[in-house]
């Protein structure tokens, strides 16, 4: 007992060394970038964990190499240390991805005007980043459970046979291997990106977030709508954005036969380049279509991104119906009747009537 007590305490006194050693490690490392930005302090503490759980783990060493303890209670306390190991690198691991993956984003900006190369790299890393996670954190699952011998004799087994277990596994994670492969292909053909401006199944918002399973695509009412990641290699879809996030908007009017069409040209061209919202490339008013009634007549103007087209669009509407109510009512739609036929109704009736006035 006297043996178990000491061995438990050398144990304690081992961690608890490892755990003050870290803490004066990061509160000297703290202090000496108190000065520095908040995003490099961020960083350091991130490293604290897996910093703090390898240094236990080399403490929990030595003192298994000095505690006296019988073979098979050394050996136990050994594979644990091995697992506790594997889980540390593992640690390190992704704690090395996300930080290398901030301080890659750290360069770009989404928050500006011409941001395309930005949202392209942001879409890119963000992808990547858990993907490489789930790897990592796979693998070294995978390693811890192949230091346990049953484990690993039936893991080696089971993909040696390739039997029915392992056919209904497969099946059973094939959505998950689809959206993860999909992820890839994704980050690497970048059909949308972070921000983009898609409309999907007849819905009109921006790409929110790309996870490794699925997309958030934030409408223009502050709905979500949420869809898989394979969605985007497999269905049709519209992407605004994709080369360049200029639009051109299009606006319809009706207007009558008797419409001038150049001052409705000139009206509009004033109209549009007096807009703040116009990016100065396409202007066109063009009648492009008639109808038994009226003319149709097709104004196209062009803004820097799709909420400046749509904004644009309103805009000339409504200054054009008020300067055809102003100047041209003439031009409004209007619908036509002849009224000979009217007219030789009322002269036979008149005449009926003064027939019967005679005769009484």
């Amino acid at each position: 007992m006297p043996q178990w007590t000491g061995t438990t305490l050398l144990f304690l006194a081992a961690m608890g060394l490892a755990w003050a050693l870290c803490y004066l490690l990061f509160l000297l490392a703290l202090r000496a970038l108190r000065r520095a930005d908040e995003f490099w302090r961020s960083l350091v503490a991130r490293t604290r964990g897996p910093i703090q759980l390898g240094l236990m783990v080399v403490a929990g060493g030595i003192a298994t190499n000095i505690a006296p303890l019988p073979p098979s209670g050394a050996a136990t306390i050994r594979h644990l240390l091995l697992i506790a190991f594997i889980a540390c690198v593992t640690w390190v691991a992704r704690t090395a991805l996300d930080i290398w993956m901030t301080l890659h984003l750290r360069r770009f900006r989404i928050d500006v005007e011409d941001n395309l190369l930005a949202r392209k790299h942001v879409t890119q890393t963000r992808i990547l980043q858990r993907v490489f996670g789930i790897l990592i954190l796979a693998i070294g699952i995978s390693a811890a459970l192949m230091t346990i011998e049953g484990v690993r004799q039936y893991g080696v087994s089971l993909l040696a046979s390739a039997g029915a277990a392992g056919i209904v596994v497969g099946l059973a994670l094939q959505p998950v291997l689809r959206n993860l492969l999909a992820g890839v292909q994704l980050a690497l053909t970048q059909p949308i990106r972070i921000d983009d401006a898609v409309i999907v199944e007849g819905e009109w918002g921006n790409v929110e977030e790309i996870t490794a399973t699925y997309v958030v695509v934030r409408i223009w009412d502050k709905r979500r709508l949420v869809v898989p990641l394979n969605y985007f290699m497999e269905q049709t879809f519209q992407n605004w954005t994709r080369n360049d996030a200029a639009l051109i908007g299009v606006v319809m009017l009706y207007v009558d036969f008797e419409a001038s069409i150049p001052d409705l040209r000139a009206e509009a061209e004033r109209i549009v380049r007096a807009s703040k919202l116009w990016n100065g490339d396409v202007f066109a008013l063009q009648v492009t279509d008639f109808s038994e009634r009226t003319a149709e007549v097709r104004i196209l103007a062009s803004a820097s991104n799709a909420g400046r087209a749509f904004d644009l669009r309103c805009e000339i509407r409504e200054k054009m119906l008020a300067y055809l109510q102003r100047s041209q009512p003439e031009a409004m739609p209007r619908t036509r009747a002849s009224i000979a036929g009217a007219g030789e109704a009322q002269g036979a009736r008149a005449e009926e009537q003064a027939v019967l006035m005679t005769r009484n």
